[in-house]
């Protein structure tokens, strides 16, 4: 067994110790053990950039909920190459958490994330979106209701704000 190869066993080793303590895995220890050890040394090999909006899909993932993906992947959209995140590349889930007060602050703004959603889980059933109209109650099979997706952004902005997003990390 070779150096490196023994310095990888030690490593992976490690990584499942601390797995089995319960510890919490972010995105960039995933990354530093999927990239192997002694590659992290003097930077990370992705682009910042894209380790921000990786932490923000894990974090999502976790802890956002969305059964069918849909919600999660429009603001990872609405969220990838914004102001917003670009300003906060070091805390990605202090963008999250801005952006979802937003999101919760304008009705309209809302609205559009839930008509965004419709749209995108219509495009992966391949199934024609159910919007919601003014003064009508929402299809019974409508899996993106504004007030859904109110509580799903709730639940989301309250764990961030318990610390579960570290965002004074």
């Amino acid at each position: 067994m070779t150096d490196d190869d023994k310095s990888r066993a030690d490593a992976e080793a490690e990584i499942e110790r601390e797995i089995r303590q319960g510890r919490k895995l972010n995105a960039r220890d995933l990354m530093a053990h999927i990239a192997g050890p002694g590659s992290m040394k003097g930077g990370s090999p992705i682009s910042p950039v894209k380790e921000a909006e990786t932490e923000l899909g894990v974090w999502l993932g976790a802890n956002l909920p969305d059964p069918e993906g849909a919600l999660r992947a429009v603001l990872l959209r609405s969220l990838k190459g914004s102001a917003r995140l670009l300003d906060n590349l070091d805390r990605p889930l202090v963008a999250l958490a801005e952006h979802c007060r937003a999101l919760l602050g304008s009705e309209a703004l809302l609205r559009d994330a839930v008509n965004e959603a419709d749209v995108e889980w219509a495009r992966a059933m391949e199934e024609r979106p159910f919007f919601e109209r003014d003064g009508a109650p929402p299809h019974p099979d409508d899996p993106y209701t504004v007030d859904g997706v109110r509580r799903a952004l709730a639940q989301a902005l309250e764990a961030l704000d318990a610390g579960n997003g570290e965002l004074d990390a």
